[in-house]
């Protein structure tokens, strides 16, 4: 089944470029952990600084840093968001970011509202972090990938000891303590065959807010860099020597072989150009029709996925606010420990670097020609697969990192997970297109539930509010009622939005 576009809104005659908001993922302790997760692929960004003694954002870098994203926001910008990552953030300790809110409190302009969100691994989260998030009220992105079996494959501490016993612990304390957070789930090769049971299993456990991150690593680049293997008659050619293992098979390409290791799912050529922890594309489409379904039929309106809600505002005829999703990228930057500005977080990398906040202000350089060509690539390089895909409204290719396959006409820049997302999107097409109808309708998008079970839906609908932490959206705390009058009555601008966000509907799916 094919999905169906819905009719797109009128947009601004600004270009898209210029329409999307600033948004900064601060690195103040660079790539420093006290993990050692096997996916990682921020831990080997310690090469671009070598002989760095100290990975703390100094004093002055981080005030310029505040001062400058504020006063690169529009006027009139009623809410500033401040993403911290690392690395491990909270390694930098209480007072790091207790000073860090005096900053922002100094050059704030009156009437604007702040907002922190924080993404850390919860191992080292105690009392003192506890009421630093709930006096300042900090959004938390908390790693982890399920239950122990699955979490622990691939985090584990610089011991090689699984971390998800402290990560429940974290997680337990977020839960006491009354903080918002969102779980960020990495979907890899391990636990990309059980959707449904890191989903429930998260969910069971407390948790409301969840994102799920596929991991798409390419050989030979990061900390735990797996080698290419390519093989030639009876030879093995690779950066250094590498054998075909046991646990080994060799996979046809028309023109070489390579190993990759066995799994589940069968391979493919493009399976060799991605370490043996990436998921697979069928792999991950799967994983996420296991999650929509058990999702739809029971949760909608209680547990909010990322994933789900940019694809509902694609069958509302708007454009996803999520970078990957959008039709171009650019507005979301890095910087590091030092200063240094980068085009995005999955690429800090010498040639992406755009300068330094102590020689030149945020804005010029997140204005520049170099970023502007950086995020209208996103767009101009879409392979003609992809432009003529009937899934094209809600993915837009995802992410540029992962489009290093070519389609089936032989034309590169296909993203490695196409098949996946693809299968997903036309799956989830005919539940999307029901809770668009309720929608429209000034109703609940939770009446997809009874629509399913074939019942008439309620007349009346409670909205749950939502927080994603990790990608700074923002929800009040009280809960919204849809209106009594099933008309289809768009909401005002200051009203909660129906989708469930929790958030104004100016500032969600209102937003142009």
């Amino acid at each position: 089944m094919t999905a169906r576009p819905p009719q797109l809104r009128a947009t601004p005659t600004a270009p898209p470029f210029e329409r999307q908001g600033l948004h900064v993922m601060a690195k103040p302790i660079g790539p420093i952990c006290n993990l050692d997760c096997e996916y990682c692929y921020y831990l080997h960004k310690e090469d671009l600084y070598p002989g760095t003694k100290s990975w703390r954002m100094p004093g002055e870098t981080l005030e310029r840093y505040i001062r400058q994203l504020i006063e690169a926001q529009p006027a009139g910008t009623p809410e500033i968001t401040f993403a911290w990552q690392g690395g491990e953030p909270t390694l930098l300790g209480v007072p790091f970011f207790e000073r860090v809110v005096a900053l922002q409190r100094e050059h704030a302009p009156r009437g604007v509202k702040i907002v922190n969100t924080l993404q850390t691994n919860g191992t080292l989260l105690d009392d003192g972090w506890i009421d630093l998030f709930r006096e300042h009220n900090f959004l938390i992105g908390l790693s982890v990938d399920g239950p122990a079996d699955l979490h622990d494959r691939y985090r584990y501490d610089k011991h090689g000891r699984g971390s998800f016993g402290d990560v429940l612990r974290g997680l337990k304390r977020l839960k006491a303590g009354g903080i918002e957070f969102n779980a960020l789930v990495v979907v890899n090769r391990h636990n990309g065959d059980h959707g449904r049971r890191v989903y429930t299993y998260l969910r069971d456990n407390g948790v409301e807010f969840l994102q799920f991150i596929p991991i798409v690593e390419r050989r030979g680049i990061g900390m735990h860099a797996e080698p290419l293997v390519q093989l030639e008659g009876d030879r093995s050619l690779v950066s250094g020597r590498l054998s075909l293992a046991s646990d080994q098979r060799a996979v046809e390409s028309p023109n070489t072989r390579y190993a990759i290791p066995n799994d589940k799912s069968p391979p493919s050529p493009d399976s060799a150009l991605v370490s043996t922890r990436s998921v697979l594309p069928e792999q991950f489409g799967r994983f996420l029709i296991e999650v929509f379904d058990e999702w739809v039929r029971r949760d909608v309106g209680g547990v909010f996925v990322q994933i789900f809600d940019q694809a509902l505002s694609a069958w509302m005829g708007m454009e996803p606010s999520l970078c990957v999703f959008r039709k171009q990228c650019g507005r979301a930057l890095a910087i590091e420990h030092n200063g240094d500005l980068f085009s995005c977080d999955h690429f800090v990398e010498p040639e992406y670097r755009l300068g330094n906040i102590h020689e030149l202000p945020i804005v010029e350089m997140a204005n520049s020609d170099q970023q502007r060509a950086f995020g209208e690539a996103k767009e101009s390089t879409l392979p003609r697969y992809c432009r003529e895909c009937d899934v094209r409204f809600v993915c837009n290719g995802e992410c540029p990192k992962n489009r290093f396959i070519e389609t089936p006409d032989g034309e590169s820049g296909l993203n490695y997970l196409c098949a996946g997302y693809k299968s997903f999107f036309r799956h989830i097409g005919p539940a999307m297109e029901m809770m668009a109808e309720e929608l429209r309708a000034g109703r609940a998008a939770a009446n997809v539930m009874a629509r399913l079970r074939g019942q008439s839906p309620p007349r009346q609908a409670t909205i749950g509010s939502a927080r994603t932490a990790a990608s700074g959206l923002r929800g009040g705390g009280a809960r919204a009622t849809a209106r009594n009058s099933p008309r289809p009555t768009p909401p005002r601008a200051n009203d909660f939005c129906p989708c469930g966000s929790g958030k104004k509907y100016k500032k969600c799916c209102g937003r142009e």
